[in-house]
């Protein structure tokens, strides 16, 4: 095989799928150019979830006319003159990919006027070859519009998600961004229709409003830990009573660029062990301040993640802001749990509080479903070889934790994860089609406030949601008025379901058709939840229902929903053979 160079298209092309994987790739690029240039004021406008159009227009510093071209050559940047500036890098930009790798696979047009020059400039290009290049009479500041993107890479937009889902990861971003910088105006501006604004008046109280709504700020706690040399948090988490079914709500800020960090993410979670219910996540909005030298952003092509030389330093003040606030609140949480027969109290000292189940929440007929399979292994625990069909040879024996059923069976025993095997049940039920007498109208139709991502999802899935029994009606900015919701959602506060709907249905939605992720959240939020008691009766109702199942070793989401404990390996571990 001849080794040869790459001719300069196909390289162009190749480092744009570094840059540029989707339409919020590319507000990510324009807006963090905009913030490096100082602008007080970002406008971001999209059409056809960002593949049609992404306009991001700025009042910063602006660009010379004589250095217009030259910012679409590749590695041309303003932010880095030597090696030794990768050591401290305080910029939210400095590769000087974004823009060549952009005109790359769009059409770019992008106009620009220095507050001191009179006349501004234009540059258009087209699959990164320069069309256009002259002066014009502009607002000072920067204006970038990125058409057709992907329109020369077919197989690059086929792999794009749809318009709803693409317009969702953009009003995220945009909302990491708010957060992140609430000295500056934020405006996102939707297929004409405004979604977010921000005050830009430098508050972050203020912008987390505009971001999640004032009820949801109310419930926020302010958390501030100065260290030593430079080491900060401060900024904003969730009362143990606000919190949501997955993380896409914990955003970290640090030296004011939104990364994503697991090991971040892990040490706030951690601060709310024995806070949150089993399967909940806290939310939060919190500001790192890290010295620069400490940090190395330059270990990622989108900079979404970060290295840090002091991770024990971060991590200890994280915990210790977060962890020190809610001590403030809760100082002491008292568990009060009813005595089993024994006297043993079923749960641990950490466990959900106790609930009971009332009969009917298990009287459900399955039909119809689909799922795919999940294995166990492990030296004792072994996937269940019964199929649906013999599930009839098991006897239920108890609960163990009000969590896991506990049954008999020819070899051996089965532990059933309650609230998996009841959301299968569910899952099942809501594909096989929700009849109108199992949508439940609400005897007062009740107000709910959406986050831009969770409203992008509502609307895009406005026809999707009204079939499954959510009945909404806008009400101003950002709010709604919910009317039905689907009968199996048996909540005491209904937008607080729908918020949970949203937000899972979101999440399950990277993977799966956008159908199918609105029955799992619906299942989700209506099963049984872990540390919830159940009669005799009403174990054996849940094992009766998942033998219909046409999938009952699995939940919508892949986890087992029974494991088995062979009487072979039982045996074996008490020494009888």
């Amino acid at each position: 095989m001849t080794i040869k160079v790459l001719r300069p298209d196909v390289a162009a092309k190749i480092a744009a799928g570094e840059v540029v994987e989707r339409p919020a790739s590319v507000v990510k690029e324009l807006v963090e150019n905009s913030i490096d240039a100082g602008a007080g004021r970002i406008t971001i406008e999209i059409k056809g979830g960002g593949v049609d159009l992404i306009r991001v227009t700025d009042d910063g510093c602006g660009i010379p006319a004589d250095e217009m071209l030259l910012s679409f050559h590749r590695h041309a940047t303003s932010k880095l003159t030597s090696p030794d500036d990768l050591e401290s890098v305080t910029t939210m930009g400095f590769r000087g990919e974004a823009l060549p790798s952009i005109a790359s696979v769009s059409r770019v047009s992008m106009s620009s006027r220095p507050a001191s020059e009179a006349v501004g400039s234009e540059v258009q290009l087209r699959w990164g070859e320069v069309e256009k290049n002259g002066s014009k009479g502009c607002a000072a500041g920067t204006t970038v519009s990125v058409e057709s993107l992907f329109e020369n890479v077919p197989a690059r937009r086929k792999f794009l998600r749809s318009p709803g889902s693409e317009r969702s990861r953009i009003s995220d971003l945009v909302a990491r961004f708010a957060l992140a910088f609430p000295h500056v105006r934020f405006s996102l501006n939707v297929e004409g229709r405004n979604t977010l604004s921000t005050s830009g008046n430098g508050i972050l109280s203020d912008a987390v409003i505009a971001v999640y709504g004032a009820e949801t700020a109310g419930a926020m706690l302010e958390v501030s830990w100065d260290g030593l040399d430079g080491y900060s948090v401060h900024g904003y988490a969730g009362a143990p009573s606000l919190h949501r079914a997955n993380r896409s709500y914990i955003t970290f800020i640090m030296n004011g660029r939104w990364i994503q960090s697991p090991f971040l993410t892990y040490a706030l979670t951690e601060c709310y062990q024995g806070f949150l219910p089993v399967g909940r996540h806290p939310m939060a909005a919190l500001m790192l301040a890290v010295p620069p030298s400490e940090v190395d952003v330059n270990v990622h092509p989108a900079k979404r993640e970060v290295r840090f030389r002091r991770e024990d330093r971060i991590f200890s003040g994280l915990q210790r802001a977060v962890r020190s606030t809610l001590m403030q609140v809760s100082p002491v949480r008292e568990i009060s749990l009813p005595s089993g027969p024994t006297g043993v109290p079923p749960g641990g000292p950490f466990s959900p509080r106790q609930q009971h189940v009332s009969p009917d929440r298990l009287a459900f007929s399955m039909e119809a479903g689909n799922s795919n399979g999940a294995s166990v292994s492990g030296s004792l625990i072994e996937q269940p070889e019964t199929t649906g069909k013999e599930m009839s040879s098991l006897r239920v024996l108890g609960q163990v934790r009000n969590t896991y059923l506990v049954l008999e069976g020819p070899d051996g025993i089965y532990l059933i994860d309650q609230h998996a095997a009841h959301e299968r049940i569910l899952f099942e039920k809501v594909l096989s089609g929700l009849p109108d007498a199992q949508v439940q109208s609400l005897l007062e139709p009740v107000a709910v406030e959406l986050s831009p991502g969770q409203e992008e999802l509502a609307l895009s899935s406005a026809e999707l949601l009204e079939r499954y029994g959510f009945l909404l009606e806008a009400f101003g900015e950002r709010s709604y008025i919910l009317r039905a919701v689907p009968s199996v959602i048996r909540a005491n506060d209904p937008a607080k379901a729908l918020v949970e709907v949203l937000d899972l249905m979101a999440f399950e939605g990277l993977v799966k058709e956008r159908e199918e992720a609105l029955a799992a959240s619906i299942a989700c939020h209506g099963a049984i939840r872990a540390g919830m008691q159940m009669e005799q009766r009403e174990m054996e109702a849940l094992l009766v229902q998942l033998e219909a199942c046409e999938n009952p070793h699995t939940c919508p989401h892949g986890r087992p929903t029974m494991i088995h404990l062979s009487s072979s390996h039982l045996e074996k571990e008490f020494g009888r053979r």
